[in-house]
C-alpha cells in the first residue's frame, strides 16, 4: 500500500496528451504494414496539430508548435546523415578489402582466432562507422570464406552482427541512437558528452561481450541453412522455331504476345540462313524458318510451345530428355534490400529494377522463408529491409549490379572492388574522428567537412551521397526530437519519472539506474532503439532530479540500455540483414540475445554505479 500512496497526481491534460501520442508512436513503429516514415510523419503532424488548436504556456511562455520541426536542422540529425555518407564512402571505396582478404586467408588456418579476430574488428569498426556499412562490408567477405571453406556459416554470422552493436556503444558517434540520446540531453541542460567520454565502461562490457560471442555463442546456435535454396526455379534460354505448321506463322508480335496472356517476353528474332537478328517491334510478322530468342521458367518455355506451335530448341539441339534445358553463362545470386538501396517500401514494378538491370528475379523471401506470392506477384509486392531477392543474370550483370550503389549482393563469389581512392576515405574517416575527439572542431561540423572531402576529391558523387541517406533515419530521429522536446515542456517527463521512482521506492540509486537500464533494454527490442532513447532521456533527467543526483549515470543508463538490441530480429536493421543471410530463426537470436543482454546489464549496471555514483 505504501507504494500506491507514493504514486504522484495525474499531470496536466497536455502532457496527459503527449504521453498518449507516445504510446501511439509505439504502436505505429511496431506496425510492419505502416512505413516508418509514415509513421514518424504521423505523430510529429498530431504534434502540430495538437499544440496549435490546443494552445500550451509554461511559465506565461507560449509553446509556438512550430519549434516542434527543429528537428530537421538539428547537429544530431546533420551528423547521423554525414556519417552515413561517409561510411558509404568507405565501403564503395573499398577501403577495407585488405583486411577482407587477410581474413579469407585465415579463416583456412584459424578458424577459431579467425573468429575472434572477425569479432573486435566488427566492433571497433561500428565505434566510428554506422553498423549497417560494417555489417555489409563482412556479410559477402564471411559468407565467401564459409563458401571456400566448406564451413558452417551459422556460428559466425550472427555474433558479427551482435558485434557491430556492442561496438556501437563505445563513442557518440558509434550508433544513431547514441547521437539522439547525447543530443536529447544536451537540449534539456544536461552536460554535453565528448566523442570518448563513455568509451571507459562501453570498453570493458564490450570485453565480456566478445568473450561470450566468440566462445559460448557459437555453441548455443544450430546448424542453419542460407537463406536461399539451390532448388529455386532457374530462368533458361531458349528458341522457338516457327514451323509451317506454327499457328503463329504470319502473325505479329503483338498477336503472338496475345494468345500466351501477355506473358511472352521476346529477345531477339533470329531469320534466314546468316542467322540475322531482328528487333522484335510490335508489327513484326514472323514467317516459316524465325527463331525467337526467349528467356522463362521451364514450363512456361513447354506451355509456349503448345500453344503457339513452335519447336523448342536449346542451342542447335531440340529439347528432349536428351538434350535438356541449359542455363548457360547464368548465375545466381542474392540481393539483400538495405536502407539507402532505394528500393526499400517500393515494388520492383514502381522501382523498375527488372528491365534497369537486365536481370530476373526467382524468388523472394522473407524472414527466412520463401514467399508464397506466385511468379507474377514477386514485381508487385512492397519490399521491406531485410527482404532477399534471388536474381539470375549473366555473370557480366550480375558483376555491374555490385558497383551499384545501395546494394548488398551476396554469392559468395566475388570480393569488393578496390580503388585508388580508399586511402582518401579512409584519410578522411580519421581526420573527422580526431578532429572531434581533440576538441578542434565539433563532431557535426567535422563530418560535414568529411563529407565535402569526398566529394571533392570524388570517392563519391552526388548520387552515391543522396543514396546513402535513409529517409527512415532521417524522419525518425526529426520525430524523436519532437516527441522528447513535447514530453519535457508539458512535464508529461517528469509524471513518468515520479512513477517509475515511486515503483522503486526502496532501491538505492545504483537499483533505480539498474532498473532504468533494464525497462530500456527490454523497451529497445520491442520497438525501435531511437524510440527507446527519445522516451527514456527525458525520463532518466527527470528521475536524477528527484533523487538530486547527477544526471549523467542516468541518461547512460538509457544509451546503454537503447544499445541492447540483441534479442529479437526487428529489433535493429542490422539484425534483419544478418538473419536474412544466415537463414537464422527468431528463437535463434533470443537463444543468443537474451543472455548477452543479461550479461551485458550486469556488467554495464556494476561500472556505472562504480564510475558514478
Amino acid at each position: 500500500m505504501g507504494i500506491l500512496l507514493n504514486i504522484p497526481d495525474l499531470p496536466n491534460h497536455h502532457a496527459l496528451a503527449v504521453l498518449l501520442i507516445t504510446v501511439l508512436a509505439l504502436y505505429l513503429f511496431r506496425r510492419e504494414d505502416i512505413p516508418l516514415e509514415t509513421s514518424s510523419l504521423a505523430v510529429m503532424a498530431i504534434l502540430c496539430v495538437m499544440f496549435a488548436v490546443f494552445p500550451f504556456s509554461v511559465d506565461g511562455v507560449h509553446f509556438e508548435p512550430s519549434t516542434l520541426f527543429f528537428g530537421f536542422g538539428h547537429e544530431a540529425l546533420v551528423t547521423v546523415c554525414s556519417l552515413m555518407i561517409i561510411g558509404h564512402g568507405i565501403v564503395r571505396t573499398g577501403a577495407l578489402e585488405p583486411i577482407g582478404r587477410y581474413l579469407a586467408k585465415l579463416w583456412k588456418i584459424s578458424p577459431a582466432l579467425s573468429l575472434l579476430i572477425t569479432l573486435v574488428l566488427a566492433g571497433t569498426l561500428s565505434a566510428f562507422i554506422n553498423n549497417t556499412p560494417v555489417v555489409v562490408l563482412l556479410l559477402p567477405i564471411l559468407i565467401s570464406v564459409s563458401l571456400r571453406t566448406k564451413t558452417d556459416s551459422s556460428p559466425m554470422l550472427l555474433p558479427m552482427g551482435l558485434a557491430t552493436l556492442v561496438g556501437g556503444m563505445a563513442t557518440t558517434i558509434g550508433t544513431s541512437t547514441n547521437l539522439l540520446v547525447v543530443s536529447i540531453a544536451s537540449n534539456m541542460g544536461a552536460a554535453e558528452f565528448g566523442l570518448f567520454d563513455f568509451a571507459k565502461p562501453a570498453l570493458i562490457a564490450s570485453v565480456v561481450a566478445v568473450i561470450y560471442l566468440w566462445l559460448v555463442a557459437p555453441k548455443l546456435l544450430p546448424s542453419r541453412s542460407p537463406s536461399m535454396p539451390d532448388t529455386s526455379p532457374r530462368i533458361f534460354s531458349a528458341y522457338l522455331n516457327i514451323n509451317e505448321e506454327s499457328a503463329v506463322n504470319e502473325k505479329t508480335i503483338t498477336e503472338i504476345i496475345a494468345l500466351t496472356d501477355g506473358q511472352l517476353k521476346i529477345e531477339s528474332i533470329q531469320r534466314g540462313p546468316e542467322n540475322k537478328n531482328i528487333i522484335p517491334l510490335p508489327d513484326t510478322v514472323l514467317i516459316v524458318g524465325d527463331r525467337l530468342k526467349v528467356h522463362d521458367y521451364p514450363d512456361r518455355l513447354k506451355e509456349y510451345e503448345t500453344v503457339l506451335g513452335a519447336t523448342l530448341f536449346s542451342g542447335q539441339h531440340k529439347v528432349d530428355e536428351e538434350h535438356p534445358l541449359k542455363a548457360e553463362k547464368q548465375i545466381l545470386a542474392e540481393i539483400v534490400i538495405i536502407a539507402g538501396s532505394g528500393i526499400e517500401g517500393r515494388t520492383l514494378q514502381e522501382a523498375n529494377f527488372i528491365n534497369k538491370h537486365a536481370i530476373t528475379v526467382v524468388a523472394l523471401h522473407r524472414a527466412g522463408k520463401a514467399m508464397e506470392i506466385g511468379r507474377n506477384g514477386i514485381g508487385k509486392t512492397r519490399l521491406k529491409i531485410g527482404d532477399v531477392l534471388l536474381v539470375q543474370g549473366e555473370i557480366e550483370q550480375i558483376a555491374l549490379l555490385k558497383e551499384k550503389p545501395g546494394l548488398l549482393i551476396i554469392d559468395g563469389a566475388e570480393s569488393l572492388p578496390q580503388t585508388s581512392k580508399a586511402p582518401i576515405a579512409l584519410g578522411t574517416l580519421l581526420a573527422v574522428v580526431v578532429t572531434s575527439a581533440i576538441g578542434i572542431l565539433p563532431i557535426e561540423i567535422s563530418a560535414v567537412c568529411g563529407v565535402l572531402i569526398l566529394l571533392l576529391t570524388k570517392c563519391l558523387d552526388w548520387q552515391e551521397a543522396s543514396s546513402a541517406l535513409s529517409t527512415q533515419v532521417i524522419l525518425i530521429v526529426a520525430a524523436s526530437l519532437a516527441l522528447g522536446s513535447a514530453m519535457m515542456m508539458t512535464g508529461g517527463a517528469e509524471y513518468i519519472a515520479q512513477v517509475f521512482v515511486a515503483l522503486s521506492y526502496g532501491l538505492p540509486p545504483g537499483g533505480i539506474l539498474a532498473a532504468l537500464m533494464l525497462l530500456l533494454a527490454i523497451l529497445t527490442n520491442i520497438v525501435s532503439n531511437n524510440a527507446a532513447a527519445v522516451i527514456g532521456t527525458p525520463i532518466a533527467i527527470s528521475v536524477a532530479s528527484q533523487l538530486n543526483l547527477s544526471p549523467e549515470p542516468f541518461i547512460l543508463a538509457v544509451l546503454f540500455g537503447a544499445n541492447l538490441s540483441y534479442a529479437t530480429p526487428m529489433a535493429y536493421k542490422t539484425n534483419l540483414l544478418v538473419m536474412n543471410a544466415g537463414g537464422y530463426k527468431f528463437s535463434d537470436f533470443m537463444r543468443i540475445g537474451i543472455p548477452l543482454i543479461i550479461l551485458m546489464w550486469i556488467t554495464l549496471s556494476l561500472l556505472l554505479n562504480w564510475m558514478y555514483l
